[in-house]
C-alpha cells in the first residue's frame, strides 16, 4: 500500500531550549531531567493511504524519549481528531505505528512501546502566536526565536527532524496524555511531507 501526508506541524516538549533530540543528544529539561516528553500536532493539508483521502485531518503524536533518540526504547501514542472518520483514524494509526513502511516504518525500530490511539478534538492555531490543542490533554502556545535581523531561527539538516529545515522557539503550557505529563519549554514548527515512497533526500521523522 502507498501513502503520503503533507501539511504543517507545531511541536512542543519538556526539553530546555534548544532541544538536543534533533542531533541525537541527551535530552535535558530546565530542572536537570534527562528525558524528553513531547507532543507534535499535524494538520494534513493533503494526504492519502491508497484510495482513502486523509486531507484536512488533524492528529497529535506523543513521545517519551528516555535518552538520546538512537538509543531507542521510545514510547509513542497517537490522538486523532474526533472529526475524522474511523477509516481515516485507522489509516493514520497504521502509518504512525510504522506498519505501512516509509519514514515511520524506519523509525519504528526505535519504538519500545506503542501506547495506542485515542480520539479527541485536535487543532492547530496559526498567526503571530501559533499553538496546539488536544482536548482534555494538551494546550501549548508557541513563540519563535529570532535572529538579529528579526527573522526566525531555523535548524537545517538535523539527524532527526519532521522536516529538512524547521523553525525553533519556545512553548508554554502543560500536557498530560497516555500517562506522560510535562510542562512545555522548547518548540518547533515547519511544513512537512512524509511518504511511503520517501526519497533519499527527504528528512527523517523525529517522533
Amino acid at each position: 500500500m502507498s501513502w503520503t501526508i503533507s501539511g504543517t506541524y507545531v511541536a512542543g516538549c519538556s526539553c530546555a531550549v534548544l532541544c538536543s533530540c534533533p542531533y541525537d543528544g541527551q535530552p535535558r529539561d530546565a530542572k536537570g531531567g534527562t528525558e524528553c516528553l513531547g507532543t507534535a500536532v499535524f494538520h494534513v493539508t493533503n494526504g492519502n493511504l491508497d484510495d482513502l483521502d486523509l486531507s484536512d485531518v488533524d492528529f497529535a503524536f506523543y513521545n517519551h524519549f528516555p535518552s538520546n533518540l538512537s538509543s531507542g526504547n521510545w514510547k509513542v501514542g497517537l490522538v486523532v481528531d474526533s472529526a475524522a472518520s474511523d477509516e481515516q483514524a485507522d489509516a493514520l494509526q497504521r502509518i504512525l505505528s510504522g506498519r505501512e513502511g516509509g519514514p515511520f516504518g524506519q523509525l519504528s525500530q526505535f519504538y519500545g512501546e506503542y501506547l495506542g490511539m485515542e480520539r479527541a478534538r485536535v487543532s492547530l492555531t496559526d498567526g503571530d502566536r501559533p499553538g496546539l490543542t488536544v482536548e482534555g490533554r494538551t494546550e501549548l502556545s508557541y513563540q519563535p526565536l529570532t535572529g538579529p535581523d528579526g527573522s526566525s531561527t531555523k535548524i537545517k539538516n538535523a539527524m532527526f527532524g519532521f522536516a529538512p529545515e524547521f523553525e525553533v522557539g519556545t512553548t508554554t503550557g502543560r500536557s498530560n496524555a497516555f500517562g506522560l505529563s510535562y510542562e512545555a519549554s522548547y518548540g518547533e514548527t515547519a511544513d512537512y511531507v512524509f511518504s511511503s515512497e520517501e526519497t533519499e533526500e527527504a528528512g527523517h521523522g523525529r517522533v
